[in-house]
């Protein structure tokens, strides 16, 4: 029997559609086979799928298991499949026989069934949408992240069980309650009181100069004379995030995994303060599979680089083009990803000896 069940895949910033078929023929060897260019982590699947099928009390296949994600030219990574493909075979398998036409799935697995936390959710939520899906299923400790996004229902759920549960009718699982986001970023405070530092007038000058006109700034001065403290206090006076700016931030911070557990939305400038030894990719971006740098997650917010001097002259040059052009592209053998990365440049140093 044939199962068909919708999840998706992230690329770059946004998702695509993903279709996880799911083939098991009456009478075979036993043996399960994921094609479609799955990562390690989607071959793994294997063996969290099967663990989390048996754990839930349903009974898993002992024929012969296909499991094919299409397009089947386009790379598949992570975990999130887990969920999907358990569902693909309990359908295949004849257990449950539920109505998921107008419904995405994504979530990782654990071996007792438990549905544990998934990166890329609000990119899968905003598919859902765009797509003219009417409901996604989320893990639960995802469903604030979901729960912006208007327009569809979310249902979190807390394990295969319980999903399975609901469509034979046995549970309800009601739709997520929508979160205001005007409200979140309206309740949103600073880490750091710019009103609290005392002293360093012409410094704290230079900053709101700098915060006003979107200036990038260079400060110079002796060990402990708070050079620290007012880059990290500046966030603060810089305005507050409208709502497609929180979204943007916050689409980076999820598909990167980035989001703090329990929270919904970025609602804060970021400040981003990497180490000197940081690698050019690393504050870039990239990698075998490319994924945003500190100049993306700083995107909106502020780039701290403290010991200035000490950074690899090859990294601060490779600053040049994204701090011109607000965006940055990677391109790799996988394919071209291109990230935002309109932030304000913060730089500090000790005086020359």
């Amino acid at each position: 029997m044939l199962a068909k069940i919708t999840s998706g895949a992230v690329v770059g910033l946004n998702a695509t559609l993903v279709d996880v078929e799911v083939d098991i023929p009456g009478s075979s060897l036993p043996s399960f086979t994921i094609v479609g260019l799955p990562d390690k982590a989607v071959e793994e699947s294997k063996e969290r799928v099967r663990s989390a099928i048996k754990n839930s009390g349903a009974d898993f296949p002992t024929g012969r298991i296909t499991v094919n994600l299409a397009p089947a030219d386009l790379p598949k990574m992570g975990p999130a499949y887990d969920l999907p493909i358990a569902l693909g075979i309990l359908i295949a398998s004849g257990q449950i026989a539920p109505e998921i036409s107008e419904s995405l799935f994504f979530g990782e697995l654990s071996l007792d069934g438990t549905l544990r936390h998934t990166n890329g959710i609000l990119p899968m939520a905003y598919l859902t949408r765009e797509k003219n899906f009417k409901n996604i299923f989320v893990p639960k400790i995802n469903e604030k992240e979901a729960s912006v996004v208007s327009g569809i229902n979310v249902y979190s759920i807390g394990s295969l069980l319980e999903l399975v549960r609901f469509f034979v009718g046995t549970a309800k699982i009601f739709p997520a309650v929508k979160i205001n986001l005007e409200s979140l970023l309206v309740r949103s405070s600073a880490e750091f009181d710019f009103s609290e530092i005392v002293g360093q007038e012409q410094a704290k000058r230079a900053l709101e100069i700098a915060a006003a006109g979107g200036h990038n700034i260079f400060m110079k001065g002796t060990p402990g004379s708070g050079k620290t403290m007012l880059a990290r206090a500046l966030p603060g006076i810089l305005s507050t995030l409208t709502e497609d700016e929180a979204l943007e931030v916050t689409k980076i911070y999820s598909i990167t995994g980035n989001i703090p557990e329990g929270e919904s939305i970025i609602t804060k400038r970021p400040f981003r303060s990497p180490h000197h030894t940081t690698s050019r990719i690393g504050l870039i971006g990239g990698g075998g599979s490319p994924m945003p740098g500190e100049i993306s997650l700083a995107h909106r917010g502020v780039l701290f680089l403290d010991e200035f001097p000490e950074f690899p002259r090859h990294v601060l040059e490779a600053l040049r083009q994204p701090m011109e052009d607000g965006v940055v592209t990677i391109s790799r053998a996988k394919g071209s990803f291109t990230y935002p990365s309109k932030f304000l440049l913060v730089a500090a140093s000790n005086p020359c000896p």
